[in-house]
This record gives structure tokens, C-alpha cells and sequence, in this order.
């Protein structure tokens, strides 16, 4: 995050999906660098309960002199429901199929409210007061009675975006009707089909099934990651994944990606 330029003061809630090292290890790490930067606003974190024991004898021992409290949120990795909620964005749990306890999670945006035409506004003379329901969708009725439709103040604002992160878990089409459509979707490619049986061991999934899960899903776009250390270059594991779903990146490290 420093490295990208990203304000750390901005970050106010951490999604864990389950509790190997991998995904939970570096949370003292960042909590105790926040407090060495002087942060003052809560942070909160949403994971299965066991967490917050993991975690309790760590803050006391590291992080007793915080300058920000740190709040947990408990979640149940084996049911979809709404685990967050703000003015703008809504974030539900995905369960997913791995050895332990685990959850995606689905960012929905809130339909933003539509854009005022000002030289509309200011030709049909109408009041500040009423500004806030037109952008919600309201047509305008003037003081001599006449109905101004909504289409003619306002433009659609940007459909709002939905982004699906699932890693880790073996292959399951559980989750096709929780995803099905959204723009963007992560999704775990951890080997390829030649290692099937060491997925299906350690409940990860092949980029082939990444593909699969995809196209069956109707998503926009693939990102894959989550790659075994077997594989120096992951290009085999992209062309896997675009032999079943064409619009799939690699995800990598210190990249921003659009959609």
C-alpha cells in the first residue's frame, strides 16, 4: 500500500475469508504499524470468531498502548448474508468449499443518484431544496402546474459496479448464483488440470475450473491468482484459463486493474 501511494488512514475494514497463515499472519504487523503512524480512527475487521482469540493475546502483548481501537466483527463463513453495510457500497459473504471454515465476498455498489443538467435547473428556475429528489428521480412540477420529466434535468449516473473476490476453494458451483453477472470476479487458480488430484487434496482449484466457474457465472471479467509456487511463470496457468473464458488476467502484485 505504501509502495502504490495509498492513504493507510483511508483503510477502515479488513475482510478476512479464513484463518490460514497466509491470509491472517500479517494482521499484528499492520495493526502495530498503524499505531506507529500515529492513526486515530477504529479499524474493524470482519472474520470468524475464532480470530479475535488468535489475536487478543497479540494486541495485549504488541499493541497495549494503540491509539485506535480495534474492532472485530464476527462472521459466519458458511452462510451468504449481508456482513457490511455503508452509504455506498453493501459486502456479503460468499461460503466457499476449502479444508477449513471459509468465505469469498461480494462488493455490491449502491446505485448512485442520477447527474443534475445545472443549465436545466437554472432555466426552469427550481429551488436548492428540491435538488435532492430530482437526482433521486423525482420530476419537477412548477408553480404554474407544469410536470418537467426527470429525463430532462438529470443524466444516468455510472451503473454501479459488483466485484466477487473467491480464494481459497476447490472447484463448487455453489457460488454460480451468488456471482452470476458481476463485473469483475477473483477467483483462486492455484495449479493446473495435470496436478487435479493434489487440487482436490488440498481443496484448491485448477485455472481451467477458474474458467469454468466463469463462463458458467456470466462474469465480465476473470482475474486468477493465488498460484502455487510450482509455477515460475504464470502464463500456462492464463492460457489454461482463457481456453474456457476468454476475458481472463493474471493478478499480480502492485497492479491496478479497471472494470
Amino acid at each position: 500500500m505504501r509502495q502504490m501511494g495509498i492513504r493507510t488512514n483511508r483503510l477502515g475494514h479488513i475482510f478476512i475469508s479464513h484463518l490460514h497463515g497466509d491470509h491472517c499472519f500479517g494482521l499484528i504487523g499492520l495493526i502495530s504499524s498503524f499505531g506507529m503512524l500515529n492513526r486515530t480512527a477504529d479499524l474493524h475487521i470482519h472474520a470468524q470468531p475464532d480470530l479475535e482469540k488468535i489475536m487478543e493475546v497479540q494486541l495485549l502483548y504488541f499493541c497495549s498502548d494503540l491509539p485506535y481501537n480495534v474492532i472485530f466483527h464476527t462472521i459466519n463463513p458458511r452462510k451468504h448474508e449481508l456482513i457490511y453495510e455503508d452509504r455506498s457500497v453493501q459486502v456479503y459473504s460468499i461460503p466457499l468449499k476449502h479444508r477449513v471454515p471459509c468465505c469469498g465476498f461480494l462488493f455490491e455498489e449502491k446505485p448512485r443518484d442520477r447527474h443534475i443538467i445545472r443549465e436545466m435547473i437554472d432555466f426552469y428556475h427550481i429551488p436548492t431544496w428540491r435538488i435532492p429528489k430530482i437526482k433521486q428521480g423525482e420530476d419537477f412540477i412548477s408553480e404554474e402546474g407544469l410536470i418537467i420529466q426527470n429525463s430532462l434535468l438529470t443524466t444516468a449516473s455510472e451503473p454501479p459496479k459488483r466485484f466477487a473476490y473467491c480464494s481459497d476453494t476447490a472447484y463448487t458451483e455453489k457460488i454460480i448464483p451468488i456471482i452470476e453477472g458481476v463485473d469483475c470476479l477473483f477467483h483462486e487458480a492455484t495449479f493446473m488440470e495435470e496436478e487435479m488430484v493434489r487440487s482436490k487434496q488440498t481443496e484448491h482449484s485448477t485455472a481451467r475450473q477458474a474458467g469454468e466457474i466463469a463462463r458458467k457465472a456470466n462474469v465480465k471479467k476473470l482475474i486468477i491468482g493465488h498460484y502455487s509456487a510450482r509455477y515460475i511463470h504464470q502464463n500456462e496457468l492464463l492460457e489454461e484459463a482463457k481456453a474456457v473464458f476468454e476475458n481472463t488476467i493474471l493478478g499480480e502484485d502492485l497492479t491496478v486493474y479497471k472494470f
